[in-house]
């Protein structure tokens, strides 16, 4: 049936009470327009499929953002090493805008492809076009990859072909609910032979995990958070890091911290309170999923008593559960461990704080769960904190409005 006016409700209310009356498959075909009403929106309909707080009158963003977001310095980042190497080209899947990948066209429109929703289709591309010399770049949200499992297995790493991915909205993603949070890329892509899975701790990692990427002759991934980056300084041309190798941020001889990516200055933060507590603390910046640094995990964990691993990521076969493999191989047996990450369930929806606090994935989380496992807290306190917490924050609000 149709196509109809789906605007007109006098017309599109009446048809489908019919519809629902007919007997059998019915194919019914409405026609509208996003943003019809308000013009702003009808100007510009990709920016408000998902927009933050604007002002009704003009349609301009409410306030600007205090510092750019990982997407916008991930994208940054991809456009100077594509002035530099033109074998780089991007593709995504029906997010260019949301991956940032607008900014990469502007300047190279003839080296992006936007596939569409076809995720599958986008890494198995990905995979021809590295083949023939070209570097591709892949840049989707996290929980979208899943789509592509599959194809990531056998079209890229079983070839070990160097197709990077660029994983945006890794972790909790806020408000756009349970199934946009990317809990799962780091247990699903560490298994997979050839893979090379990093995780930035701030913007200024971020641009040169990109650079290792490029650079590596197989499979790698990069994954960053939705959000506003941490405002640290950036180096002025990013560098290729050494696969696998992390980095030692504190030293300590009670208890150590290992973290990746965006779970890393909260762990910085809990390790200097600690510190003044009298709690000798080591915090290790893990910076690769896989391979992770077994030298320096080892080397660490051989020397304190607790090692807490803390991600933003499913625990069951997450990054804490790799750092576990690597101290059963190396052979480190007399230290007691607590893995942090999400929990065997699907998130529900919230602000990233706020489930940040409820998962106790914030450095007052990580200091509480530290001080659990040395058995100067009661483990109700933990609860007590993060629930009531939340729950304040909930009746009151917070500065993000939640």
């Amino acid at each position: 049936m149709g196509p109809i006016d789906g605007h007109n409700f006098e017309h599109l209310l009446p048809t489908l009470d019919n519809v629902l009356k007919m007997k059998g498959p019915v194919l019914l075909h409405v026609i509208t327009k996003k943003g019809l009403g308000y013009e702003p929106a009808v100007k510009n309909p990709v920016w408000f499929h998902a927009c933050p707080p604007f002002v009704r009158e003009t349609g301009v963003p409410a306030k600007k953002a205090a510092r750019p977001s990982y997407t916008q310095i991930a994208v940054e980042s991809l456009v100077k090493l594509a002035r530099a190497d033109k074998r780089i080209v991007a593709i995504t899947a029906a997010m260019c805008e949301g991956t940032g990948l607008n900014i990469f066209e502007k300047e190279f429109p003839d080296r992006i492809y936007d596939v569409g929703i076809a995720e599958q289709h986008a890494v198995t591309f990905a995979a021809g076009l590295a083949t023939q010399g070209l570097r591709p770049v892949v840049a989707m949200y996290a929980t979208f990859l899943q789509r592509a499992y599959d194809q990531v297995v056998h079209d890229v790493a079983t070839q070990n072909l160097p197709v990077t991915f660029c994983i945006d909205r890794g972790g909790l993603v806020a408000e756009d609910g349970t199934t946009h949070h990317g809990a799962f890329d780091f247990a699903y892509l560490r298994h997979m032979p050839n893979m090379v899975v990093m995780a930035p701790k701030d913007e200024n990692e971020l641009q040169h995990m990109l650079k290792t990427c490029i650079q590596y002759d197989g499979p790698a991934s990069v994954r960053y958070p939705r959000g506003l980056s941490l405002g640290v300084t950036m180096d002025k041309e990013p560098k290729a890091l050494p696969i696998g190798k992390g980095e030692l941020l504190c030293d300590g001889t009670e208890v150590a911290i290992v973290a990746v990516g965006v779970t890393v200055s909260h762990a910085v933060t809990a390790a200097k309170r600690l510190e003044e507590e009298g709690i000798s603390t080591a915090v290790v910046n893990a910076r690769f999923v896989k391979p992770l640094d077994q030298e320096l995990i080892v080397e660490v964990a051989k020397r304190v008593r607790y090692v807490v691993t803390v991600e933003e990521g499913c625990k069951m076969g997450g990054f804490g559960s790799a750092v576990l493999e690597v101290l059963s191989d190396g052979g480190v047996a007399n230290v007691t461990t607590k893995l942090l990450g999400l929990p065997d369930r699907y998130i529900e929806q919230g602000p990233q704080d706020f489930l940040r606090e409820r998962y106790g994935l914030t450095a007052e989380g990580i200091y509480q769960s530290v001080k659990e496992l040395i058995g100067t807290t009661p483990a109700s306190s933990i609860e007590k904190f993060t629930f009531a917490s939340s729950a304040d924050r909930l009746l009151h609000g917070d500065e993000q409005g939640s």
